[in-house]
């Protein structure tokens, strides 16, 4: 999937699949999450298996969950609460405020 802007998710985001499922998710803006939301993976899709590619930042709000891997050109912030099931790699910084990040079990 590639979006030519900033992507925000204001609402809970699901992906459905299989195990051998790949998701490469490509924006040039920013990927900006709402507080409490939560992104699950349904079908037996693997986290190790979504690859989110951001030309920005992104910001993860208060109390949100994301799954997958985040490639980041600029910055990553994890706000209060919030947690990822995948892997963080960014060009300049990664802040976490109090933030859970666990690596995938695969």
């Amino acid at each position: 999937y590639a979006f030519g802007s900033v992507v925000t998710i204001n609402s809970d985001l699901t992906f459905e699949g299989s195990a051998t499922d790949i998701f490469i998710i490509q924006m040039t803006g920013n990927l900006i999450m709402a507080d409490v939301v939560k992104v699950t993976l349904v079908g037996g899709v693997l986290a190790e298996n979504i690859f989110w590619q951001v030309s920005g930042k992104v910001e993860v709000g208060t109390g949100s969950h994301l799954e997958g891997i985040l490639l980041v050109k600029t910055s990553v912030l994890f706000k209060t609460g919030s947690s990822l099931n995948g892997r963080i790699l960014a060009q300049t910084a990664c802040d976490l405020q109090e933030a859970t990040i666990t690596q995938p079990e695969n």
